[in-house]
């Protein structure tokens, strides 16, 4: 049975193993690929409000984190990241994990959440948050140099609670 519950930091081995896939993948993160396990700690543990994962049984499948997108005036507006692991996609558990956190954003007292970079290439992104309510607010060109496509375009989506 799936559920979602707040990371622990004993959970990190297994979260490293889905960062690592992802990130070095270079297609739709923009961290470095070469991230090293103690920088991706402190980016999906520590810079972080709190982190989220989703989990059978014990094992971890996807995991997210939510936190401020700016601060002070722009306080209200929250960001957050979602990875799922390459084995474990096609399940529904990007689209669990959004509406988890956006039950999460709402106690936490945010008004919106913002993506800051979804990738045109990453098309099952784009549709899914499209789905859930958020708007494409902005579109960057070339954006984000992907491995395999040269340049591409990001967009900054948006929903208003």
């Amino acid at each position: 049975m799936l559920q979602i519950r707040e990371a622990e930091e004993q959970d990190f081995d297994q979260i490293w193993t889905i960062f690592r896939q992802i990130v070095s993948a270079g297609e739709s993160y923009a961290y470095p690929q070469e991230t090293s396990k103690e920088e991706a700690f402190e980016i999906w543990m520590k810079q972080t409000q709190k982190t989220f994962v989703c989990l059978e049984n014990e094992d971890i499948l996807a995991t997210y984190y939510i936190k401020q997108n700016q601060p002070g005036a722009g306080s209200h507006v929250c960001n957050c990241g979602y990875m799922v692991a390459a084995e474990s996609r096609g399940r529904g558990l990007a689209t669990l994990m959004c509406e988890h956190s956006q039950d999460t954003a709402q106690k936490l007292g945010y008004k919106a959440m913002q993506f800051n970079l979804v990738l045109v290439s990453n098309e099952q992104a784009v549709q899914l948050w499209d789905n859930l309510g958020f708007k494409t607010v902005g579109r960057i060109p070339k954006a984000f140099k992907h491995p395999k496509l040269d340049f591409v375009d990001a967009l900054i989506m948006y929903k208003w609670f």
